[in-house]
């Protein structure tokens, strides 16, 4: 059989929460899943040392007084609250007007909470093995990635599509930071916004290296994976990532992959040619012709235009079919049907969450990058929420779940549910 192995291993796979949540579970218990108190501390610390060296080198502030845990859960609380106003400016709170807040202003003064702000830092100072322009916020991406591996099993077939900023917008800025959107698993699991850190100049990491936008895209897949590797995963990317040398360098680390394939944006190479150009008789729709290279097959499948798959983990012969409300049924290769059922989990991840990403735009690019991934936590948590028993006890909405952990970290509200 073709593949026999994967598909006796995913009919074995295991998929879910790891951890057991009780009934009396809160808001702020999911979220502390990710981001726990040892984590807050840390940027107690951080904060505070920030201060003092930024003191010693600008003059005094008078008005400082070392932010504690509970400050600092009251600081993450306010930028949150945010995500569910949908208002840009945390201070809006503060101010009166349509956004503001009277129960969550007394907790906390303005200029308080401008001042946490002016020092806020993960990692005050740059050590001396540094390279890379994340470092003010790398500790914290590697402990909510832990986080992340701790709290749950994804399904074996994960959604992995990248896509980069052209380097003509990436030569306008020194330090510039192209948004990918990585993998999205099975059963609603975690999604995760990567950046990719281009420099000007030369070296592995610079532009003059990667002007080759497949290889870049190769170069961030790799790092994607790199943790896949031996677990017998599924991967499913778009056209920038997909090519055979990728493909088969994942093979022989245990990846499979299946891939839409483009003459234009993917790497080609060693492909046939005849299978990249549209055939002189157009195929009717529903028909695909397929070419294989051991367990690799190359597809193109027609439907109202020719659509070119990539795949190592699914039998050429096995059929499948996709259903279109107006069409009915149309035939095709298991494998197109199970990269179209795969990609719509992206975009039922936007419809649900991405409303619920945080608005404060900070300047500083780490900042951005770190309330991006705290977004990313807090819509974590309430999928875990939904997923436990303590959803039951309280059906919370997405929105009245956000409103709920923020009353929480202000010490606003009782922390269980069930009152």
């Amino acid at each position: 059989p073709f593949l026999d192995k994967v598909e006796y291993l995913a009919c074995l796979w295991v998929s879910g929460p790891i951890r057991k949540m009780p009934p009396s579970a809160s808001a702020v218990d999911f979220f502390q899943l990710f981001v726990p108190d040892n984590v807050l501390k840390n940027m107690v610390v951080q904060t505070n040392m920030y201060a003092r060296k930024f003191q010693e080198r600008f003059g005094s502030d008078g008005a400082w007084v070392e932010v504690t845990l509970a400050e600092m859960k009251a600081f993450l609380g306010y930028v949150i609250s945010t995500s569910v106003s949908h208002c840009e400016s945390v201070l809006s709170i503060w101010s009166g007007g349509f956004y503001s807040n009277r129960s969550l202003a007394l907790v906390m003064s303005q200029a308080r909470f401008e001042k946490i702000l002016k020092y806020f830092h993960v990692v005050a100072f740059r050590s001396s093995q540094t390279t890379h322009g994340l470092y003010k916020v790398q500790p914290f991406l590697d402990s909510l990635q832990s986080s992340f591996d701790a709290a749950f099993r994804p399904s074996q077939t994960q959604v992995r599509l990248v896509c980069v900023l052209e380097a003509s917008y990436l030569r306008q800025r020194k330090k510039s930071y192209g948004p990918c959107y990585p993998w999205l698993s099975d059963l609603c699991a975690f999604p995760f916004k990567i950046y990719v850190h281009l420099k000007e100049g030369g070296g592995p990491d610079g532009l003059d290296a990667l002007k080759n936008k497949p290889q870049l895209h190769s170069m961030v897949a790799r790092s994607l994976c790199r943790n896949a590797a031996g677990k017998n995963y599924i991967i499913f990317t778009g056209p920038s990532i997909t090519s055979l040398t990728l493909f088969e360098e994942f093979e022989k680390q245990g990846i499979y992959c299946c891939g839409l394939l483009s003459s234009r944006k993917s790497d080609c190479t060693g492909l046939p040619p005849s299978m990249l150009t549209n055939p002189a008789t157009p195929l009717a729709r529903g028909q695909h012709q397929i070419r294989t290279k051991g367990n690799m097959s190359l597809i193109c499948w027609y439907n109202k235009g020719h659509f070119r798959f990539l795949t190592n983990a699914y039998s050429p012969v096995q059929q499948g079919v996709i259903i279109k409300r107006r069409s009915g049924e149309i035939p095709c290769p298991l494998a197109v049907e199970a990269f179209a059922a795969h990609l719509s989990y992206i975009c039922r991840y936007d419809d649900k969450y991405s409303k619920y990403f945080i608005s404060h735009k900070p300047n500083k690019t780490w900042q951005q990058v770190f309330w991006f991934a705290v977004s990313i936590a807090v819509n974590n948590a309430y999928i875990l929420y939904k997923m436990s028993d303590a959803y039951h006890v309280k059906r919370y909405s997405r929105a009245q779940f956000g409103e709920r952990l923020v009353r929480e970290l202000l010490g606003l509200e009782d922390a269980s549910p069930a009152h």
